[in-house]
């Protein structure tokens, strides 16, 4: 399983922190990472993280983002600083082990004044 939490009312500006634990048989994925969709639009990747600690961001958020993991907590967090309107969106995580693609439920952001 995946639990996401974090997610909440910001400022245009403000920062944010999401956290995804994984838990049960999704041990050690090879790679957690985050995605967010807007209702009526398609899912988008946001950040990816690999075991081996590389990344990778989608360019709307390169610089203003960071992913990271803790690989002893099974945990992978998004760092979201100089947060925008348009990055309001239900944010999943999601990992993959095994060729299995596990997802998270949502957790609302909205960054709204």
């Amino acid at each position: 399983q995946l639990q996401a939490s974090g997610g909440g009312l910001v400022q245009p500006g403000g920062s944010l922190r999401l956290s995804c634990a994984a838990s049960g048989s999704i041990v050690s994925p090879n790679a957690m990472g985050w995605y967010r969709q807007v209702q009526g639009k398609q899912r988008e990747s946001v950040a990816l993280i690999t075991s081996g600690g590389s990344t990778k961001y989608a360019d709307s958020v390169k610089g203003r983002f960071t992913i990271s993991r803790d690989n002893a907590k099974n945990t992978v967090y998004l760092h979201m600083g100089s947060l925008k309107p348009e990055d309001t969106a239900v944010y999943y995580c999601n990992a993959v082990l095994g060729g299995v693609v596990y997802w998270g439920q949502g957790t609302l952001v909205t960054v709204s004044s």
